[in-house]
């Protein structure tokens, strides 16, 4: 069935709400040091070369996000744009300086935070978070990041299991970025074991959230 704008334009604001939570729980376990989920460790490896490289004083994780997402978006433009959703363009272009605003803000309480113990702990929270936008973002229905685009497209062009893909190219980014001098460790391995059974959780509830919230909308302004 076919959307209005007016259920497109409710959906899109579900998504950054989503979005902005789950970049919440990113910015948390970037912010311990002890790695990230496979696509920020790319960025990450990413931004460490391009400074060391270049000195350049205007970059920053979140441009390096919003770059190499435009990067996917103009090959899929140029490939196969029946991919990209309005949502799906904002998941990869607001989700840089999301991070950015989210550690500008969080960095000053984690500058005395050594102890491994609680570095963990905020890990784990921030795997938690993320799952929890990151279903949001997937229910509302209007696009998805940089992983599941990547993973959905090769997938559907090589004909295999989406989940099979998935592994591989979260493998691939995680290769590139460590080359690259991002950080692989703890945090992206609880990262691979946390998030999608904790979202497999909240999956079926926001599911039911979300359309109840788009329902009462809809036909309130009938």
């Amino acid at each position: 069935m076919k959307r209005s704008l007016r259920e497109w334009l409710i959906r899109i604001v579900i998504l950054m709400i989503g979005l902005s939570v789950a970049h919440l729980g990113v910015t948390l376990f970037l912010l311990t040091d002890l790695g990230s989920d496979p696509f920020n460790v790319l960025i990450q490896g990413l931004f460490r070369t391009l400074s060391s490289l270049t000195g350049w004083a205007f970059l920053s994780h979140g441009r390096v996000h919003v770059a190499v997402s435009l990067l996917i978006i103009l090959i899929l433009l140029l490939t196969d744009r029946s991919y990209i959703k309005i949502g799906t363009v904002l998941c990869m272009v607001c989700g840089g300086p999301i991070i950015d605003f989210f550690t500008l803000l969080l960095a000053p309480l984690f500058q005395k935070m050594h102890a491994l113990p609680v570095r963990i702990l905020v890990l784990a929270v921030g795997c938690v978070i993320l799952a929890y936008g990151m279903t949001i973002v997937i229910k509302s229905d209007a696009g998805t990041g940089p992983n599941d685009l990547v993973a959905i497209v090769i997938s559907d062009k090589l004909h295999q299991k989406f989940s099979v893909v998935r592994i591989v190219v979260d493998v691939c980014f995680v290769a590139a970025g460590w080359l690259l001098g991002g950080t692989f460790g703890l945090g992206t391995i609880i990262c691979a074991a946390l998030v999608g059974p904790v979202a497999g959780l909240f999956l079926p509830r926001n599911e039911r959230i979300i359309e109840g919230i788009i329902q009462k909308v809809m036909n309130r302004q009938t």
